[in-house]
């Protein structure tokens, strides 16, 4: 749930999740499940990450128990697993400052004045802050949202209109190969005939232009066509000169630019924008600062969903000793835990 906070003091918890993504989501989940308290921040204004920011409705088949699921329903679930434990998610609010005091404990600071004293920091921000590459042309500005997109938050709002898909990733292609049994015509523009996507991928889509199904123009994006507010076509500029499209919406997918923002200034050790942690409990160079997920760097790391729920799982079994130095922990199947049982049936 999101959560309003009192800005005049602190708030203290035993752990600040940052990241509301899959892999934070869950950690919230094995926090409540090992005793401990914890909060969740996350720069974005709305709860999953970077998969609901860029597939969404794109089918993820390697979660556990789980045949299939689109990111969205997966966001949904973790959601519900959650909900017993009554984690407070504050949104839209980036971190930008931690300190360790003289106790060892954690004051912790957004940009909009939250205050957080905690006994431990796990990290499971993904790719650090991330923004799409945009447009450069100046007419392109005032249509983002309406008819200019850098993601799809809903294959519906395209629904019966003329689509272009600009880019040449995997995301450019899963997404146009997504839209034609949605949009009225899909057009896939590429600034070469090569592509930086799955072979599987290119070979649909080539089927699919073969086929009738939708188009695809070897082009650079030149300019906008505007009309009253609205975009209604675009040039494109290619080797034999420009050629114009007529369209509606615009759907530029030229990729991320991945930056940590101030966690790069935290004094933990990094390595390709990643943070460097040690695989027996994912901390970092810094005690008490766990990474998790994408963000983590380690030899053989594997950017997968379930990678992150592990190294969740065992980051906060140790950031438990930091929480409650005195006291031990005890292990307990969560098939035997009568409380878990008690709270999660209730909840139900």
């Amino acid at each position: 749930m999101s959560a309003t906070a009192d800005l005049s003091q602190p708030i203290r918890t035993d752990v600040l999740i940052v990241g509301a993504g899959p892999v934070g989501l869950f950690a919230a989940f094995e926090a409540g499940v090992i005793g401990l308290t914890c909060q969740i921040v996350d720069g974005l204004g709305r709860v999953g990450g970077q998969c609901i920011e860029l597939y969404p409705d794109k089918p993820i088949y390697d979660i556990p128990a789980i045949a299939s699921c689109t990111a969205r329903e997966l966001v949904e679930r973790l959601q519900a697993q959650v909900k017993p434990f009554d984690v407070p998610i504050h949104l839209d609010q980036r971190v930008e400052t931690v300190e360790q005091r003289d106790d060892g404990r954690w004051t912790v600071r957004t940009h909009r004045g939250l205050v957080f004293d905690v006994a431990a920091i796990l990290l499971a921000a993904g790719n650090g802050a991330f923004v799409p590459q945009k447009l450069v042309l100046p007419e392109a500005a005032p249509l983002e949202k309406r008819h200019v997109h850098y993601s799809v938050p809903r294959l519906a709002d395209f629904a019966g209109k003329r689509v272009v898909v600009a880019g040449g990733g995997d995301s450019a292609l899963d997404w146009a190969l997504a839209l034609r049994g949605v949009a009225r015509r899909v057009t896939l523009v590429h600034r070469r005939a090569g592509f930086s996507a799955a072979d599987s991928s290119v070979a649909q889509m080539r089927r699919a232009v073969d086929a009738g199904e939708m188009d695809f123009i070897v082009g650079a994006i030149a300019g906008l066509g505007v009309e009253d507010g609205a975009l209604k076509s675009l040039t494109l500029r290619h080797i034999d000169g420009e050629t114009q499209i007529e369209t509606e919406h615009l759907i530029a997918l030229y990729g991320l630019v991945a930056d940590l923002g101030p966690i790069a200034q935290w004094g933990l050790t990094l390595h390709g924008g990643r943070i460097d942690v040690d695989t027996s409990n994912y901390e970092s160079s810094r005690p008490g600062i766990f990474a998790v997920g994408d963000i983590a760097n380690y030899p053989n790391k594997q950017k997968l969903i379930l990678s992150g729920f592990h190294e969740a799982s065992l980051a906060l079994r140790k950031a438990y000793g930091y929480a409650y130095p005195d006291k031990k922990r005890v292990h307990v199947h969560s098939s035997y835990d009568a409380k878990l049982a008690e709270k999660i049936g209730s909840a139900g």
